[in-house]
């Protein structure tokens, strides 16, 4: 198993995918290479120094970066020798078997889309979002950004996706699909609410069980909960505002809106293309990149990619 890590992604890169590669190292004994890309001269000392100098972390030299806010098409064009435009390659040559970056989101999702493709069938790749439920368990939200307009045919593919991915690696079996509305009835929401539900209503592969509104999302009504990029980042804001907010009123025991923090998630992998793209936040930390490699390493072990292509054969 390979995995390929941006290691000049995020705002406090190198040091903190340095941090993030001991943390999973001193917690997984999983045989696992990790391919750290990035600029040698400043990965290698930090590695040396962080005692990480085992045969299965492989430098590969990548001296250019692309900046948080350059235009990702140009930036993956002009900058073949940046840490991301090498990630890329090696994934799309079959030198690594995943690829995490917490760089450029905009760059992540060119690459993703144009260097690895989407699955076949798949009209529109998603992300999506953990979200935690208030009674322990674990629910997804998609899309939250990716496409912030939609037609009904793809969010019934959301919800494929969406079923698949808290199947094999939430370990929900048989999760029920909601869709989100602005009411619970058959007939509800707007033109895409009332085209789509038909489609969800037929789709043999997931476990519909109808409308379901914002006051379900935290609760156990639905554990795929699907909807427009538009609603589910707004959502997503909203809810990153919890943790935000409980740590300004000193709530730091609510073990609840603690699980709301991003780095407990660590990044959101892109889901319907070919081979696993993991994205981080902007200012992951050890514990997130930490978690992106072992969600990594999850969606290898698991066969993720080929049973989402199985799925959508035909």
């Amino acid at each position: 198993m390979n995995i390929g890590l941006d290691m000049m992604g995020g705002d406090f890169a190198p040091l903190e995918a340095v941090k993030g590669l001991q943390s999973y190292l001193s917690t997984s004994d999983e045989p696992v290479n990790l391919f750290c890309i990035g600029d040698q001269a400043q990965v290698k000392v930090l590695l040396a120094e962080h005692g990480l100098t085992r045969p299965n972390l492989i430098t590969v030299h990548a001296p250019e970066v692309i900046g948080m806010n350059e235009h990702p098409t140009k930036a993956l064009k002009e900058k073949q020798q940046s840490s991301i435009a090498v990630g890329f390659y090696m994934l799309a040559k079959g030198n690594i078997d995943a690829f995490i970056s917490a760089g450029n989101t905009g760059a992540m999702l060119v690459g993703a889309l144009y260097s690895i493709k989407a699955i076949e069938g798949v009209q529109r790749p998603t992300i999506s979002t953990v979200v935690p439920k208030l009674k322990g368990g674990t629910g997804l939200l998609l899309d939250v950004g990716l496409n912030a307009d939609c037609k009904p045919e793809h969010l019934n593919q959301f919800a494929t996706l969406g079923s698949l991915y808290a199947q094999y690696i939430l370990g929900i079996e048989d999760p029920k699909v909601g869709l989100l509305n602005v009411g619970e009835e058959e007939g509800k929401g707007n033109l895409l609410a009332q085209s789509t539900y038909p489609l969800l209503k037929e789709n043999s592969r997931i476990n519909f069980i109808g409308n379901i509104e914002g006051r379900d999302l935290f609760f156990d009504k639905a554990d795929v909960v699907i909807c427009e990029g538009f609603t589910g980042n707004i959502i997503l804001k909203l809810a990153e505002s919890f943790y935000d907010i409980a740590h300004q009123r000193n709530l730091h025991e609510d073990i609840y809106l603690s699980r709301f923090h991003y780095e407990n998630y660590g990044g959101t992998p892109v889901l319907g293309v070919a081979k696993p793209v993991i994205i981080g936040h902007g200012i992951s930390n050890g514990k997130a990149f930490s978690n992106m490699i072992s969600l990594a390493q999850k969606m290898i072990s698991s066969n993720l990619c080929e049973k989402i292509q199985e799925s959508f054969k035909g």
